[in-house]
């Protein structure tokens, strides 16, 4: 998928083994950064190779990156990711929400200097619609229990409160949804996920 943002073009494709290094700086840059804001959603250093390395095997962490690096030998780090799949934290998703009934959202995190450029949008709109075309009806996500500026965000995404699991081991327990078939169709949705659509 092509597409152009602030006169750079952008692609959005899955990430392979050698991405590994640019992911992790990403992560850890979005982690440190929370951090500085005293949001506690991330490992304060990001994650390690072994929290990242299953998700690029399985195909479900994508990553958008401005094609115009490849003119230079600058920062080869992606501008943006996201990792997509079934799979259900079952700490937070119970039987009774039908856990099998969506797609997950997980490392969504976009590099600082393309902050406020609606990347982010952008990647929650492709993932709705992707889990739309896998016959979803549900896109989900799990965020910081304390910070009430990112849920409010998901809010004026479309997202619904759905509740707060308030476990003393983990950061993260605000879950939010949306419909999947609510959603416009966005300039990355002919990216196709054929394993999430047949899985």
């Amino acid at each position: 998928m092509h597409t152009t943002t602030l006169l750079h073009p952008l692609a959005l494709r899955a990430a392979e083994p050698a991405d590994l290094p640019g992911v992790l700086s990403l992560l850890a840059d979005t982690a440190e950064w929370l951090y500085s804001r005293g949001v506690r959603q991330w490992p304060r250093g990001g994650f390690g190779p072994e929290r990242i390395e299953p998700l690029i095997e399985e195909r479900v962490l994508f990553l958008l990156e401005d094609e115009l690096r490849y003119l230079d030998r600058g920062d080869q780090a992606p501008v943006a990711t996201i990792a997509l799949d079934r799979n259900a934290d079952p700490e937070f998703w119970t039987r009774a929400d039908r856990p099998e009934s969506a797609l997950y959202v997980h490392k969504l995190a976009v590099a600082r200097p393309w902050s406020g450029s609606g990347l982010g949008d952008a990647l929650l709109d492709w993932a709705g619609g992707t889990a739309h075309a896998a016959g979803l009806p549900w896109l989900r996500l799990d965020c910081s229990k304390d910070n009430p500026r990112l849920q409010e965000y998901y809010r004026s995404r479309g997202f619904r409160h759905v509740r707060t699991v308030d476990l003393p081991h983990r950061a993260s327990g605000a879950l939010f949804e949306r419909h999947a078939d609510d959603l416009p169709v966005m300039a990355f949705r002919d990216l196709t996920v054929a394993e999430l659509i047949t899985a």
